[in-house]
């Protein structure tokens, strides 16, 4: 194994079904949960930072008119949805969890507490981290740089609908190329946006390596783990 305490990034939209009007998938859910049963067989510590936007984005929102603080608290509640999603498919399936968050509610999820959250990891439970960093105008991005380096992970991945980063959009530019490799410096200076200033910073800081992969492609996190070229790494 190349990692042995990884965080991976899900945005809430991978969740999603759109042509069957289905916000939660159970074929998605299902194949997340065998991968993740797959890596932690191997013996990796899995955490996981799940976004909100297939239920709610709060910038968006701001842009019809809702206030952006608001609107950033919907967006954080909408991925505590996201998380409690994810547990139930994965307890389901006999894998212990915790889903953890940064906004205080005791009655559905523990508070974020770093050393109990690498409690759980060691005991190898799957922690889930819900409601972003708890704070508006930071995305679930920032959120899973911040967490990864709050738990010592050793890797970030960022599931994307792309197997990588590439110098532009390739769902619209066919001449668009891809990245095996690239540093942070270089992701920064040309506007990559496929994550935000803050989480390549962040990791920068903290010598955390991004892989960002295409999550639809089977076993592609297996892949990662075991060392298998795929996707692009960020160093």
């Amino acid at each position: 194994m190349k990692y042995k305490r990884i965080l991976v990034k899900i945005s809430g939209e991978a969740l999603q079904n759109k042509a069957k009007g289905l916000n939660h998938d159970p074929e998605i859910l299902g194949q997340l949960t065998h991968q993740i049963q797959q890596m932690l067989d191997l013996g990796t510590e899995v955490a996981l930072v799940v976004g909100g936007g297939n239920i709610f984005r709060g910038l968006a929102a701001s842009e019809k008119g809702t206030d952006r603080t608001t609107g950033d608290y919907m967006g954080m509640l909408a991925t505590v949805i996201n998380a409690l999603a994810i547990q139930s498919a994965l307890e389901n399936k006999g894998i212990q969890t915790r889903v953890m968050t940064a906004i205080s509610m005791p009655s559905i999820a523990e508070p974020f507490i770093r050393r109990k959250a690498m409690r759980h990891l060691e005991k190898g439970r799957v922690v889930i981290f819900g409601a972003g960093t708890g704070n508006p105008y930071f995305t679930t991005d920032s959120a899973a740089a911040l967490r990864a380096s709050e738990i010592n992970a050793e890797v970030l991945m960022k599931a994307t609908k792309v197997d990588g980063i590439y110098t532009a959009d390739p769902m619209t530019d066919p001449n668009a190329t891809r990245f095996d490799h690239i540093s942070y410096q270089d992701a920064l200076s040309k506007q990559l946006k496929i994550m935000d200033a803050a989480a390549f910073s962040l990791c920068m800081e903290n010598k955390i390596p991004i892989v960002v992969f295409d999550f639809f492609k089977s076993n592609g996190m297996v892949d990662i783990l075991t060392g298998k070229a795929t996707g692009t790494l960020v160093t």
